[in-house]
């Protein structure tokens, strides 16, 4: 049990550059509280103390602003970072060394008995503010962003930001949530669906949209135009101007001054 506890504080000594030592961590630190209490808590759930148990749990809420179900199985070193308002539900499984922040919530989307609540592998790290809501694995060393909303799985080492959870990243690879003709239309236009911040952007959502409609338009107009070339073969269709990169170069000062007439 002891090394148990040691292993715990020297978590929070890898993990928390604000930490200075031991001693400082275990007077100091709610996460850790929460922790230590859960691991007894654990025990006498599974010794059918459950009343007991239940009231430990609350106990511990109370002193540390952390909500654990005693039901939930927790791996070693896990840490939680400030802790308050984090809440994880009964039957939650937690893996090694897995980080948290505070207001996390673990918890479920249904009332049905059984398995209502996720699983989240080795290493995981879950950002602040992010819940994670449903029966599902969120696989080893993945990133769940701050304020995320994620209620489907997670694959093994991918970054997961918005609402609802998407995926943008996968074993430090970019995930474009575009097609390739999409892509392609993208490059054209110099749209760059990396350059917007790791939340929901309408802006990038609306150019998305754009993206969808200039294609759809595309194919309608060669459509148009090879059924009139069918009906009249002296139909020539005027060439549409190809884009280039200097059409969407940033202006400098000395071009935009000249422009306005200074």
């Amino acid at each position: 049990m002891f090394k148990g506890v040691k292993e715990d504080i020297k978590s929070v000594l890898d993990r928390d550059p604000a930490a200075r030592n031991w001693f400082e961590v275990l007077l100091n630190y709610p996460g850790l509280h929460a922790l230590l209490l859960h691991r007894l808590n654990h025990r006498l759930w599974h010794w059918n103390l459950k009343t007991l148990a239940r009231w430990m749990s609350q106990f511990s809420r109370w002193l540390t602003g952390i909500e654990i179900h005693p039901g939930a199985k927790i791996g070693r070193r896990f840490f939680i970072d400030h802790g308050m308002g984090v809440v994880i539900g009964g039957t939650a499984e937690i893996g090694n060394d897995v980080t948290i922040y505070q207001g996390v919530t673990l918890g479920g989307t249904s009332l049905n008995e059984g398995k209502r609540h996720p699983t989240l592998e080795d290493g995981v790290i879950v950002g602040a503010g992010a819940k994670v809501l449903g029966p599902f694995t969120v696989g080893r060393n993945a990133r769940i962003g701050s304020n995320a909303v994620v209620t489907k799985e997670v694959p093994e080492a991918a970054t997961v930001v918005g609402v609802p959870g998407r995926i943008v990243k996968q074993h430090g690879e970019k995930v474009l949530p575009f097609s390739d003709e999409q892509k392609a239309i993208a490059d054209k236009m110099g749209f760059d669906a990396y350059g917007v911040s790791s939340m929901p952007d309408p802006t990038a959502h609306a150019i998305k949209a754009l993206l969808d409609h200039i294609h759809a338009q595309d194919e309608r107009i060669n459509s148009i135009c090879k059924s009139m070339k069918r009906l009249d073969a002296n139909y020539q269709a005027l060439d549409v101007p190809e884009l280039s990169d200097e059409d969407f170069a940033p202006i400098e000062d000395s071009d935009r001054s000249a422009n306005s007439g200074s």
